[in-house]
Order: structure tokens, then sequence, then C-alpha cells
């Protein structure tokens, strides 16, 4: 059968369904003969090897198509292999900006941020960046005077090669928490980094920053302002430890748009709120999230925005959003084991923020998600996460959809209920799921996945 594999296995992986046997040597490749009595599909296979676990097939979920990326003027890029945690692989991403280019960021509202997002932090108030640097395989979080002596010494071998302030450097790290950063591995590729760096590249910038990612997360969009075109690109990182209050992991959006810091923090602001804000894969706030923003002003004839209130945005924070939308929706499509992705939408609210956090009950219930996982429309389990969500709800009120099939009205069983027809919409992979509370009249929105066997592999050997 195309794409199974039967029988014995002889190189360095494991079923991670029926069996994992890894290999004990340390060595960095191990060769592992394991046996299966069933035949599994490829994306049952896990490749474990010293240093990086990383899945051997794309998520089934990820988009199929891929956008040509085009160049943003003022923008430049590359990538390099510095061997922070992973190898053979690139984990370091510089990106160069022109002179002029303003910076608005969102971060994690967690209270252990990482140092480079303190770093950010302190630096944002200038509004100016001349650079950004990005490294995967260790988040230099909850390192304590290390991480912090890391991110100057980062930002201090930037500047010496990009020609700037330290100060104009946004840093951005991610990977295991708890680990002290070498940024000392970054002086021998920076040079270099700094000579390569050309415009475009955005999908290898994409591919240099994923850690248990299974692909690489861009999207564009143009729009016109005034009578100038002006573009905007993202790339985005993420895949588990995904519940934000801002932002979703790493995720950077670059725009040739000439507009102030202070009107580009407040289109970041609102974007994310129904985007990167209403994504969730496993209830868990990163250390790290950041969403940064930059526009270089290069677009030809572009006027110059100082308000994000300007009518002539119109058209662009359409874009934005759109951009900001693709990437938060990948990020749900590469849950970290992720076979479905849910869509959750609470209508009949007392108001849109207590929709949110009932959508945000049933989308990070554990037992909700393994429902989904077993293509099992349990919609009890729905109805005990409405119920513990803390938010007005009246039992005798509720109706809930599967695939668009009501199977829970006014507070018991749809009479019309039919499992089997309900059974065959839960194989696809896309659920959607719906809620009607009856309460009020506001709505909300927002995306997960399912919770599989291999999401506890990947986790519990993320540091082996």
């Amino acid at each position: 059968m195309p794409g199974f594999v039967p029988g014995i296995f002889v190189f360095e992986a494991a079923c991670v369904r029926h069996s994992r046997l890894y290999c004990p040597g340390s060595a960095p490749l191990c060769t592992v003969i394991l046996r299966c009595e069933q035949s599994v599909p490829r994306s049952h296979l896990r490749m474990t090897v010293k240093g990086c676990n990383m899945s051997t097939a794309i998520s089934p979920l990820a988009p199929t198509d891929v956008p040509d990326m085009p160049e943003i003027a003022g923008v430049k890029l590359a990538t390099a292999e510095a061997g922070i945690r992973y190898k053979n692989r690139t984990d370091v991403l510089l990106v160069l900006f022109e002179p002029g280019t303003a910076v608005a960021g969102v971060f994690t509202k967690s209270k252990c941020p990482s140092a480079p997002v303190e770093w950010c932090r302190a630096n944002l108030k200038s509004g100016k960046a001349r650079a950004l640097v990005v490294n995967s395989g260790n988040a230099n979080a909850f390192t304590g005077k290390n991480g912090r002596t890391a991110t100057k010494l980062t930002a201090d071998i930037t500047s010496k090669v990009a020609g700037c302030k330290p100060a104009e450097i946004f840093l951005a790290s991610t990977g295991v928490i708890g680990e002290p950063l070498d940024a000392s591995k970054f002086a021998p590729v920076m040079a270099s980094l700094n000579e390569r760096a050309r415009a475009g590249d955005f999908a290898a910038a994409a591919k240099a920053i994923m850690t248990t990612d299974t692909f690489p997360k861009v999207a564009t969009a143009t729009a016109k302002i005034g009578k100038s075109k002006v573009t905007i690109n993202g790339i985005a990182k993420g895949a588990g430890m995904i519940a934000p209050d801002m932002a979703t992991m790493l995720s950077f959006i670059f725009t040739d748009a000439a507009i102030s810091a202070p009107a580009l923090q407040a289109l970041l602001k609102d974007g994310v709120a129904d985007t990167f804000n209403a994504v969730t894969i496993d209830g868990d706030t990163s250390t790290s999230d950041t969403l940064m923003m930059f526009a270089t002003g290069k677009a030809k004839d572009c006027p110059k925005i100082a308000r994000a209130a300007d009518p002539r945005l119109k058209a662009y924070k359409k874009a934005l959003q759109a951009v900001l939308a693709d990437l938060s929706e990948q990020v749900a499509r590469d849950g970290e084991g992720a076979r479905k992705l849910v869509e959750i939408v609470v209508e009949g609210a007392v108001s849109k923020a207590s929709a949110r956090r009932i959508a945000m009950s049933i989308a990070n219930s554990p037992l909700v998600k393994t429902a989904i996982a077993g293509e099992d429309a349990n919609w009890g389990r729905v109805v005990m996460a409405v119920g513990k969500a803390g938010e007005p709800a009246d039992r005798d009120k509720l109706s809930i959809w599967f695939a668009g099939i009501r199977v829970a009205h006014k507070g018991m069983r749809d009479p019309s209920y039919d499992e089997a027809k309900v059974s065959l919409e839960m194989k696809k992979p896309e659920i959607f799921l719906k809620v009607a509370l009856g309460m009020g009249k506001s709505r909300d929105r927002v995306l997960t996945c399912d919770l599989t066997k291999e999401y506890i592999a990947i986790n519990g050997d993320y540091r082996s």
C-alpha cells in the first residue's frame, strides 16, 4: 500500500504508535532494528538523532499551495549552521534592514520571559531596527545572568558586522528552556551571514527557525496605499507550547510600506486579536512568544503613514490580517502530532470575550482533543468544556454541531442524531465544531488540532 511501511525497519527510527526503541549508544547516529507486527503509515515514524528529534514526515495538514515569496525592498536575509543544538541543518537567521526601518512587536505575557524577549522590549521604544537575529535549538530562557550576557554578546557581534548600534538589533530564540546559550557560536558565522545576505529567500529563513515544526511557514500579500503597491511577507515557527496571549512562538512580518513605529504597533496589536491570539495547540504559553513587524518604507511613491487610523490603510489592514491569519492557521496545522485541524465557533454568547473563553476551554480540553483524534463525536465532552469555562451558559439552551450536523439541542441529544453519519464526517482531516449558547448575540472563533500519541512521544523525548 503506497505510503505504508510493513514489517521490519532498519534505520534510525521508531514507530511511535505500536512500539518504541531508541539506540543506547552515544554515537551521533546508531542503527536501530525495530520490528512492528502491523503496517503503519510513514507519519507514525519519527527520526531520533542525537541532539535532534524531528518527524520524518510533513504534517498531513500542511498547505499544498506554498506561495512564491517576493522580495521586500530594504530587507536582506541569510541563514547558517551555527551548531547551537542541531547538526547538519541551518539554525541561525540574520535579517538586515535599510536605515529608517520602523519596528513594532508584541510578546509573551508569561511571567518568566526569555532574555531575548526582555532585550526586544527594552529596545522597541526607539522604534528603529537595523537587524534581526533568530536562532533555533535553544530558547535562552530561564538562564539568569548568563542569558542576559548572551543577548548582549549576540547584539555586539552582529552590530560590528552590520555597522549599527547594538540597540538597533532585535533578537529571538526558540528551543529548549533552561540551557545556557553559547552565543560565541555566532561569531564564526556572522561575518559570512552579513556578506551573503540577499533579498528574497524567505523560505530558507523560515526553515532556519524551525524546531519541532514539520514544514516552514510563509505567507505573503499585496495592497495599495494611495497609488503605491506595497508588499507584506511573513514567516513563522510553532508546533507546540502554543496558547499565546499575544502571538505564538516566533513570527516576523516584513513590509516595504512607509508606516511609523507607533502606527505599526497599533496595527500589529489589532491584527493578532483574531489570528495568533485565537490559536491553541496544548494550552501552554511559551516563555519566548515573539511577533515582530518591520516596515522599511522603501516601496516606490509610498506616502508616509503616521496613524493607524489613516483611511489610506483600509486595504493594507485587510492584507496584513490575511497574512497573520494564514500564518496562525499554519501553526495550528502543524501542531505536534496533529492529524486534524479543528475550527471551533461559539455563538450566542453574552460578549466576544466570553465566547473566546468558552471556545478556548473547548479547544484546550484533552478529552475533547483526544476524542477528535479518535474520530469520536463525543459531544458530552464539549458540554463539559462549556460548563467548566466559568462563563454565562444555560444547559437547557445549549446546542452543538459537529461538521454541520446538530448532535445536541436544548440540553439533550438531538432527536435526529445519527451516529453513523457523524462518524463518517469525523474521519475527515478538518473538523468544524459549533456551539450555540442562546445567551446573547456575540461570537468568536478559535483554531486548534487533535491530541495524538505522537504529541506525547515528541514531547516525552524532546530533550533526549
